[in-house]
């Protein structure tokens, strides 16, 4: 069920990041730190993701 969750995160992000870019003339400036707050949100989600699906070490 957890992985869902993160899953549905990733799309919702990806959502938003279609309304950055189709909305970056109304941004502004404000465009770029949306951008990379996005792609860190997303690469924390992903390597939470990887990280649970690793196998226990001995």
């Amino acid at each position: 069920m957890k992985n869902v969750k993160i899953l549905m995160t990733i799309a919702l992000c990806l959502l938003l990041a279609w309304g950055i870019f189709h909305f970056k003339t109304q941004l502004g400036i404000f465009i770029l730190p949306l951008f990379f707050g996005l792609v860190t949100f997303v690469t924390l989600k992903l390597y939470r993701l990887m990280e649970k699906d690793k196998p226990a070490e001995k």
